[in-house]
């Protein structure tokens, strides 16, 4: 009964998110309530909720956090450079800044830190698209793209989760399918240039790549004597203006080093990342805007992102955590195991590496790499197939190509929150071009022997 209600509790969460009934947030709070008050978890549900919601605390406290200094770091104009390199880079092409985005996604996700990924590249890059007038959906999808096929680093969450699980080194992991990866790489920069073109399609029929050159007038790249540019009026379609005065250099130096050295303690973990950004946002808030009134109007200005991307991940620590606590996840994956007929046992690294991806959705990635994989390894080691080669089936798609759009892992809902798009428009827009990935990168496996058939 168990399985059956987590299985029709995601599945009505995914039937009203992708079309559009109510709302994320509604979705990730009631229906787990509906659903632990019909599996008669009534006098627990309460204990559940708050766990749930414990176990996402720290990611709600950084994202908080992080909202803040990278808007200020926007603000400030620290990314006005790289904003300027790859306008250069890319002409004003819709079809190159795609391109663009994926390559410094996949350079920024080598972290292997969802969370920080999506932090850094939207942050960087919405201005880029506000100006050209192209969609965020764009910017979500192509990002969902690089991070995705960059989680299958060895220090990423789910190749870790399954060397642990099954006890087995990155060399049995990670390094028979690089070749997979490397095309799933090639993957992603082609996906990306035929979402560039079919957006460049699209602003031409509307008329909107007109407007926005009118705006920018000819020979629209600034160049380094421009003053950087800001945004100006809300949605994805706004466009941007020359602030009022240039930041002094030594301003912009300092919040250059204050934001690598950010990096650098996140990335060798020097402190927990909530305290890291609570910290680092503190003082460069004093340093950037050392009087009182002025600190007060960033935080007024910027209120609304921190509420809206913080509200969802707390509203996915109620899911997670009703589902989690009633252990509807882990009769989920024992009746998901148990439906594997026999004669597919000699196939099941296959099959597990079609499959991951769309299982994303449905499993967060403790409960399938440290539920599901193990009994999958089991099963196949019983019909002769190495476990390894179940591993390396499961990082093809089970929260690495999958984790940007799945509604179980708080990162999504940086992605969306700050890319302001609908978590269901998202998934309708990237999840085909998302399975791809898994596809090509399963066919590399194939041929490369990283996996039997």
């Amino acid at each position: 009964m168990q399985a059956a209600l987590g299985f029709a509790t995601i599945g009505l969460f995914l039937l009203l998110t992708m079309s559009r009934r109510v709302s994320v947030l509604v979705a990730l709070v009631l229906l787990p309530v509906l659903a632990a008050l019909a599996g008669g978890f009534a006098g627990e549900m309460g204990e559940m909720i708050l766990a749930g919601l414990t176990t996402v605390a720290p990611t709600g406290i950084m994202i908080a956090f992080a909202v803040l200094y990278f808007s200020l770091m926007v603000d400030a104009g620290l990314f006005d450079p790289l904003i300027r390199l790859i306008l250069r880079f890319t002409r004003d092409d819709p079809a190159r800044i795609a391109v663009g985005t994926a390559v410094l996604t996949m350079c920024v996700a080598l972290d292997g830190d969802g969370a920080s990924t999506f932090l850094i590249t939207v942050s960087a890059l919405l201005p880029v698209y506000r100006r050209l007038g192209m969609s965020p959906l764009v910017l979500s999808g192509v990002v969902c793209l690089g991070a995705g096929v960059m989680n299958m680093i060895p220090w990423g969450g789910p190749t870790v989760r399954a060397m642990a699980a099954l006890k087995l080194d990155s060399s049995d992991v990670f390094t028979p399918v690089l070749p997979a990866m490397g095309c799933g790489v090639l993957w992603v920069l082609l996906a990306s240039y035929w979402i560039g073109r079919r957006e460049r399609r699209r602003l031409a029929e509307a008329g909107e790549g007109e407007g926005a050159a009118a705006h920018r007038g000819e020979g629209s790249v600034p160049d380094g004597d421009e003053q950087p540019v800001r945004a100006v009026g809300d949605g994805p379609g706004a466009l941007l203006a020359p602030s009022a005065k240039r930041p002094a250099r030594r301003l912009t130096v300092f919040n250059a080093v204050l934001t690598v050295v950010l990096l650098v303690a996140l990335v060798m973990e020097a402190m927990p990342l909530p305290v890291l950004f609570a910290i680092a946002f503190a003082v460069a808030l004093l340093v950037n805007h050392p009087t009182w009134e002025r600190q007060q109007a960033l935080l007024e200005q910027h209120a609304k992102s921190v509420v809206l991307v913080t509200t969802l991940i707390f509203a996915a620590g109620v899911f997670t955590g009703v589902l989690t606590e009633t252990k509807m996840i882990s009769e989920m994956a024992k009746a998901l195991v148990s439906v594997v007929p026999d004669s597919l046992g000699g196939h099941l690294p296959a099959l597990v590496a079609v499959t991951g991806m769309p299982l994303s959705l449905a499993f967060t990635p403790d409960a399938y790499y440290f539920g599901i994989l193990p009994v999958l390894s089991d099963t196949a080691s019983g019909f002769g197939t190495d476990q390894a080669e179940v591993a390396r089936a499961a990082v093809l798609g089970q929260m690495t190509t999958g984790f940007p759009l799945s509604p179980l892992t708080a990162s999504t809902f940086i992605l969306v929150g700050m890319s302001g798009v609908q978590l269901g428009e998202h998934q309708r827009f990237i999840f085909r071009w998302a399975f791809g990935t898994t596809l090509v990168m399963t066919a590399a496996a194939l041929a490369t022997g990283a996996i039997s058939l």
